[in-house]
């Protein structure tokens, strides 16, 4: 077998290892577990809100180090934001509107 058959077969390995463990840790039923079970429901009290959900999305790749600015992540929407060129088609949501009762 190459060498390159070797690491990607040692990967998976390592892959289904860790799955594994981590529906051990979990408890569950399931034999791999891949995705977190974390669920933290949140009441939408506002713009505010919607608004910094929206800017912790958009801040992802930066804080992964993988771009500088949110707007140079290409499958973001933060440069439809910030007004840039953008590969996505985006209808950007103003979020600092007052509503009048």
């Amino acid at each position: 077998m190459p060498t390159s058959e070797r690491s990607k077969e040692s990967r998976k390995e390592r892959m289904l290892r860790l799955f594994k463990h981590a529906a051990k840790q979990q408890n569950k039923d399931g034999q791999f577990q891949v995705w977190t079970h974390e669920n933290h429901a949140l009441e939408v009290t506002g713009n505010s809100f919607i608004e910094s959900k929206v800017e912790y999305i958009h801040n992802n790749p930066v804080r992964a180090g993988i771009v500088n600015r949110a707007e140079d992540y290409r499958y973001s929407s933060a440069s439809s934001y910030a007004g840039e060129d953008s590969l996505l088609d985006v209808i950007t949501v103003f979020f600092r509107v007052k509503t009048v009762k």
